[in-house]
């Protein structure tokens, strides 16, 4: 079948990289896409994603970020008949606005963290008196994975305030939770529900988890991350209830849903949901996944997802983030990037490059994923840095510790 990806980052890379692989892959198609993404696919030079499903007569369309399912682009495609794989954009409230999806979450009865959603500096202050510090503050509406602050005191909470609340926007104060951050991401034809494997992002931009955040510094996924009650207590607790609700809203999930979920003391308890899937989860998922998923992507498309589960191999996977030069700040773009030709060691997913006068170069904040695989979690992190060794661009950075608390599972 024909089969068309939107978008142009490392998750949509790492997606056509596997669709590319299945025999029902026909023929392969990515709008914008990117130089990498080149490689496996063809890339459309465009954002009018119903033309160029048409021009292709795409049998089925996926859709990787965000800001084009919060616009509606599958309500879009659903009027025009065409087979997609998302949520419509009144599902997709779950991740466009955080003060929505935590009134789910309590609608529901779903674990999360105590939380209050103001609307002014002055509720802000106020709100805040009900909370111990550290505190997380969160913009309500989409911002890139860089929509929160945690401030440890009130001067810190008081800038995230003035940095975070616009005029005409909301805010949402949570309590701090700890623990253990784990992403749990499924895939749903509104009704039934196909558990992709647990992984873990690396969110801020420095070695143990210090710095600002950003969309994701790395992340792996690796069978021992969750224990099968745990799934089950995830599954129980926060998927099965929220593709329940939704339904019962009249706004019926379709698509991936992403739980970011905090394993506590006290049990999970969400931290947010995605209404697409992770980057950088998407390219250590598609990396172990043994199953075809062309076949899976279609029954969702249609709704007849089934519960068969999907296969995955053994070995565990490791992505690891470069990012450029004053991410997560203002990036600087344009620098040649260097090494990929002599790799070896990992797979290398393209985030933010293209192609100047045929030279490769930075175009955003997080430029390359560098993925492997081991028959250990130690094998597949050395690997993905022996990789990251061979690559050199002005100004590249990346956290060095990407997986490391997984090792204590070993």
């Amino acid at each position: 079948m024909k089969i068309l990806v939107i978008g142009s980052g490392g998750r949509e890379h790492a997606l056509c990289w596997k669709l590319a692989e299945s025999p029902k892959t026909s023929a392969l198609y990515s709008a914008p896409g990117n130089p990498g993404i080149a490689s496996v696919a063809t890339c459309l030079a465009t954002t009018d994603y119903l033309l160029a499903a048409e021009s292709i007569d795409a049998d089925l369309t996926i859709v990787g970020p965000e800001a084009p399912l919060a616009a509606g682009i599958v309500d879009q495609f659903r009027a025009k008949g065409r087979p997609i794989v998302g949520p419509t954009a009144a599902a997709a409230c779950l991740e466009s606005s955080k003060a929505f999806a935590k009134e789910v979450m309590l609608s529901a009865g779903i674990p999360t963290a105590r939380f209050a959603t103001v609307g002014t500096p002055e509720e802000a202050r106020a709100a805040l008196q009900e909370f111990d510090f550290p505190v997380v503050l969160k913009a309500d509406g989409l911002a890139g994975g860089k929509g929160v602050i945690i401030a440890g005191s009130p001067a810190e909470a008081d800038q995230a305030i003035t940095q975070l609340l616009t005029p005409g926007s909301r805010l949402v104060i949570e309590e701090f939770l700890t623990g253990e951050e784990v992403s749990f991401i499924v895939l749903s034809d509104g009704v039934n529900i196909l558990p992709l494997e647990p992984t873990q992002d690396h969110k801020t931009v420095f070695d143990g988890d210090t710095g600002p955040n950003t969309g994701g510094m790395g992340a792996y996924c690796d069978g021992r991350i969750l224990d099968d009650f745990q799934k089950a207590e995830i599954m129980a607790q926060v998927i099965r209830p929220a593709i329940q609700h939704m339904r019962a809203e009249g706004r019926p999930f379709t698509g991936f849903l992403y739980a970011g979920v905090m394993m506590t003391a006290q049990g999970p308890k969400v931290l947010e949901f995605n209404a697409r899937l992770g980057d950088p989860e998407t390219q250590v998922l598609m990396h172990r996944m043994a199953s075809d998923f062309v076949e899976p992507l279609f029954a969702a498309a249609h709704g007849t997802l089934d519960r068969a589960p999907l296969r995955w191999r053994p070995e565990p996977s490791v992505c690891v983030v470069l990012a450029a030069a004053g991410y997560p700040g203002t990036v600087r773009s344009g620098d040649p990037i260097e090494g990929l030709d002599a790799m070896t060691e990992a797979t290398v997913f393209h985030a933010g490059t293209k192609l100047e006068n045929n030279v490769l170069v930075t175009s955003g904040g997080r430029v390359l994923g560098v993925t492997a695989r081991g028959e250990t979690l130690a094998s597949a992190i050395r690997s993905a840095y022996e990789g990251v060794g061979k690559i050199h661009f002005d100004g590249m950075h990346y956290r060095t510790d990407i997986g490391r608390k997984g090792l204590k599972r070993w």
